[in-house]
């Protein structure tokens, strides 16, 4: 079976021209397959960024391959790499950025438009892309008026329009309050189950990623780590080794486990420590 996406030994640098260049990519080997909720976490310079980059082309490889579907990205024509950026949508840190028009409905209809997709498709596609994100509401509101979070939905429903196999998101949250991010996850969990589009999330927000099926691990140009939410916080070292932060749940879990209370194992969220302690409680 073919994988939707994949890296096969992928290094990558900066600079080129110099010997023996330092590598911000060091032998990436990753697949992501049709459908995933994936988390790529890691600390600043740990090379996420750069990987988020090689997803759709914008950076090529200094060596290795990246495939997407059965193109790979330093070997395509100019045609080619469109048909990939078609597949594979980007969605960057600050929304700012990405957002062209003054008016949400004309920057959703942008990228279908530059794509040559007939007119009535596009309003098809525009309505449908606004409805997932619950923000069709605010089809015809100008842009300036909208929050940060806001922004960043239709930056992802612009990128919805185009109808991609995989939305790769860049740090997305970064700028956002604690509501805004909440909005934005909730958004994505709900487009990857609905619509069952590939989401690749990168964040250093160790908190946001307990809410994917699947956590990737990187520190220093390397994956140190691929798996399960459950088993990917179980190590804790790992995590500290990388210089990240355990979920502010599963330390209290962690702590109050090692005071003597028996609380169930594999904690992450807040919700699931509350149902820990009112089943203790229950039993006292």
């Amino acid at each position: 079976m073919k994988h939707l996406i994949e890296f096969k030994k992928v290094y990558f640098t900066y600079e080129p021209e110099v010997a023996d260049p330092p590598h911000a990519l060091k032998g990436i080997d990753l697949q992501v397959e049709k459908g995933e909720f994936l988390a790529i976490v890691g600390p600043n310079g740990s090379g996420k960024s750069t990987l988020a980059r090689h997803f759709n082309g914008l950076l090529l490889p200094s060596a290795g391959e990246v495939l997407i579907h059965h193109f790979s990205t330093s070997k395509s024509t100019a045609e080619q790499m469109t048909e990939i950026r078609k597949r594979v949508g980007m969605v960057f840190q600050n929304p700012d950025n990405q957002l062209i028009s003054s008016i949400v409905e004309e920057d959703v209809a942008f990228g279908p438009e530059n794509l040559g997709v007939p007119p009535k498709e596009i309003r098809r596609r525009v309505n449908r892309a606004l409805a997932a994100l619950n923000i069709f509401r605010y089809r015809r509101e100008s842009i300036c008026h909208l929050s940060e979070g806001q922004k960043q939905l239709v930056a992802i429903a612009g990128v919805l329009a185009m109808k991609p196999d995989c939305i790769v998101l860049d740090e997305p949250t970064a700028l956002l309050d604690p509501f805004s991010r909440k909005q934005v996850l909730e958004n994505l969990q709900k487009l990857n189950r609905e619509e069952g589009i590939a989401v690749v999330f990168i964040t250093h927000f160790m908190s946001e990623a307990v809410h994917f099926d699947r956590v990737v691990v990187m520190d220093r140009g390397e994956i140190i780590g691929d798996g399960p939410p459950t088993k990917i916080y179980s190590q804790s070292e790992l995590i500290r080794g990388a210089g990240l932060d355990m979920p502010v749940p599963a330390r209290l879990a962690a702590g109050l486990t090692e005071k003597g209370f028996p609380l169930n194992p594999g904690i992450l969220r807040v919700e699931e420590l509350v149902n820990s302690l009112c089943q203790l409680r229950s039993k006292i």
